[in-house]
């Protein structure tokens, strides 16, 4: 087996810990480990989380008295296990799985390899699904218990701090499976499932409460208040405490119901929407245009409630948009196309055709107007124009090369003239919503220029402000996640804290689990600002914000970033890539703008001159700053001057930043070190 081959084996081994401690290898076929001191150290170094465990540490961790020959015995264990799981390894060739590091051991498995990182990444993912799509995601993660975390070692010290966060996070999935289920309208599928968590954890509030609540909602009001009264005398008797104020309130509204069902209101949002969607769709005619607008509106609800919501409101409005059209009344196909102010907090469209036919249509209605149409409504068809215009959504063809000097491009600035238009007129009118959805426009027009962080972070600040005053949710959410990365961008990490943890708080009490996953990913960028020397808990940071991505529903976020952040460290070491470690890896849009240090990594330097002088300039986006970092090198690394002198150009507003951090993702180090790089090749 070639050294290539073994290192994707090791990738490819997994390991459990929910249960026995155990491994298999790529095809699933279980790895013999050895015996339970093998185990035990594996175990150990799971736990450690990717980070070096010093040997002295391993021998105090697995004796309570260490024999003479501890030591010895350790680093058998450790040649034994790493047989075990890199059969192809060549003699003295280096792990890349259990490697020997400074003064101990790491355990290094992929971020999926292992059965409780896995089950944690699902939980964490479930939480930003709708109820209905996050049961079954939770279902598979406790699936993947098998037992006791670290079964085999139910007394060892150094696995109960461990064992016991996996425990709680277990508890808490099962909580909020069965409360998926009952939100979702399958509240009698949660009832078996509680009851017997609520017998084996009688001490958990929130267990007692959902049981009840699923027992109410099946129609078994009777058995609901039994339980509350069991509730109730368990917590007395083995804690000797009264119920919490959600039990009580719960048990209230239960006998209320059974002693007057006539004069309480539907229990559920559930039934409520569906006696409010049947009176509808008898009130209104079926062809009636007021039922395009109520679906737009609709649609503008639906995107903010998560993953599968934010994909459904993008394919239905595009139908939406085009029937309203089809009517021929354009003030109509204006409040259709202008309803829809979802708030949008990354400059790269998910779909560009999409866009594209949104903004096409817009331009269309705006020419048609009557010219005593509503000043809103037009304003917002130019914040529409602005908002689905940001980056390279609306290119005319291709756009031109990084070594070429600047263009003229027609696309952005109609798109800018919108925004201000739009936000113009939202001020003469003093509309709060409509300037929230104006301001928006503003911020996904800032990328011009590198550099722009603090004009952004006003626009962050002011969006809060007036969200705050008016009650706007989903523009104060924005809001500060605007200003989470115009803060990052400016080198405050303190202000962008206390940003992040509001956005946690708006998307608790309000539903929003979108908004999280940009906060997950600024806390693994702020984990590498903060302590640069810790790579391992910055790689654990990512592990956790990358398995976000695959359920979030944002291909024009998602898609390269995997990439991008294992690229990051060897980029701000000053080193070229190597291929062995991206072979196959997904750039996604950024394809361009890495490949010529890639072919450089590969020894390649005339493909990588080739590539770098047709390479296209990088988006006015949130990673342009990145990407322009990385022409830089490339052009320095291959003395290629006019690439190396727009790079420069593009990237001095930015100096005395860190490179790519106003993104809110990922950073490359100082914008000085790459001008500095492109100013000795490019003459800047």
């Amino acid at each position: 087996m070639s050294p290539t081959e073994a290192a994707e084996a090791g990738e490819a081994v997994r390991f459990a810990v929910l249960g026995p401690v155990g491994c298999e290898d790529g095809q699933g076929r279980p790895v013999r480990l050895g015996g339970p001191r093998h185990r035990e150290v594996v175990a150990r170094l799971l736990v450690a989380r990717r980070r070096v465990v010093p040997v002295d540490r391993l021998v105090a961790d697995l004796w309570e008295e260490p024999p003479p020959g501890a030591v010895g015995a350790v680093r058998t264990f450790v040649a034994e296990v790493r047989r075990a799981v890199e059969p192809g390894r060549r003699p003295r060739a280096p792990s890349r799985l259990l490697a020997t590091e400074g003064p101990g051991y790491v355990l290094r498995p992929g971020p999926g390899a292992v059965d409780a990182w896995r089950f944690e990444a699902e939980v964490a993912r479930a939480a930003a699904l709708a109820p209905a799509e996050a049961a079954p995601v939770l279902d598979a993660a406790l699936a993947t218990w098998r037992g006791p975390a670290y079964a085999d070692f139910p007394a060892a010290p150094w696995a109960s701090a461990d064992r016991a966060r996996l425990t709680e996070l277990r508890l808490h999935a099962v909580e909020r499976r069965a409360d998926a289920l009952i939100r979702s309208g399958a509240a009698r599928e949660a009832v078996w499932d509680l009851d017997a968590h609520v017998a084996e954890h009688p001490w958990r509030e929130d267990g007692w409460q959902l049981l009840a609540t699923a027992l109410h909602r099946s129609g078994r009001q009777g058995d609901a208040l039994t339980v509350l009264r069991r509730a109730r005398q368990v917590l007395a008797d083995q804690l000797g405490a009264d119920p919490g104020p959600g039990l009580a309130r719960l048990e209230r509204e239960v006998l209320l119901q059974a002693d007057h069902p006539e004069a309480v209101a539907p229990v559920t949002g559930d039934e409520v929407w569906s006696r409010a969607a049947a009176a509808y769709e008898g009130a209104v005619p079926a062809r009636s245009p007021a039922r395009l607008e109520a679906t737009a509106g609709l649609l503008r609800e639906l995107a903010v409630t998560g993953a599968g919501g934010l994909g459904a409101a993008r394919q239905h409005r595009a139908a939406a948009v085009a029937a309203a059209e089809r009517t021929g009344d354009a003030e109509l196909a204006a409040r259709v196309i202008g309803v829809y102010d979802v708030p949008a907090v990354w400059s790269r469209v998910d779909d560009a055709d999409a866009a594209r036919a949104v903004v096409k249509a817009a331009e269309r209605v705006l020419a048609r107007l009557p010219g005593d149409a509503p000043e809103t409504v037009r304003a917002r068809l130019l914040a529409s124009v602005a908002v689905e215009s940001r980056g390279d959504a609306l290119a005319e063809g291709a756009v031109e090369r990084a070594a070429a000097p600047p263009a003229r491009e027609p696309w952005r600035r109609r798109a800018a003239q919108a925004a201000a238009e739009a936000e113009a007129a939202a001020r003469r009118l003093h509309d709060a919503a409509l300037l929230a959805f104006a301001l928006n426009g503003t911020f996904l027009q800032s990328f011009s220029r590198c550099g722009l962080a603090a004009r952004r972070d006003a626009v962050g600040a002011e969006l809060v402000e007036l969200a705050r005053a008016h009650g706007l949710v989903g523009p104060e959410v924005l809001g500060r996640l605007i200003r989470v990365q115009a803060l990052a961008g400016l080198g405050d990490l303190a202000g962008a804290d206390l940003q992040a943890t509001a956005v946690d708080r708006l998307a608790d009490r309000y539903e929003r689990p979108l908004a999280r996953v940009f906060t997950t990913w600024y806390r693994a960028l702020r984990t590498t600002l903060a302590d640069p020397s810790d790579p391992a808990a910055a790689e654990t940071a990512y592990a956790e914000a990358v398995a976000l991505l695959a359920g979030c529903g944002m291909p024009g976020f998602a898609t390269g970033l995997p990439a991008l952040t294992r690229l990051a460290p060897v980029v701000r070491s000053g080193a070229l890539p190597e291929p062995e470690p991206f072979t196959g890896a997904d750039w996604g849009p950024y394809a361009p703008w890495v490949r010529p240090l890639l072919l450089l990594g590969a020894d390649r330097p005339d493909e990588a001159r080739e590539a770098l002088r047709t390479a296209p300039r990088p988006p006015h986006d949130h990673m342009a700053e990145a990407m322009w970092c990385l022409l830089a090198r490339a052009a320095a690394r291959t003395g290629e001057p006019r690439v190396a002198a727009r790079a420069a150009a593009e990237l001095a507003p930015a100096r005395g930043r860190q490179a790519g951090a106003a993104s809110g993702l990922l950073a490359f180090g100082p914008v000085a070190g790459y001008l500095a790089e492109a100013g000795a090749v490019g003459g800047a």
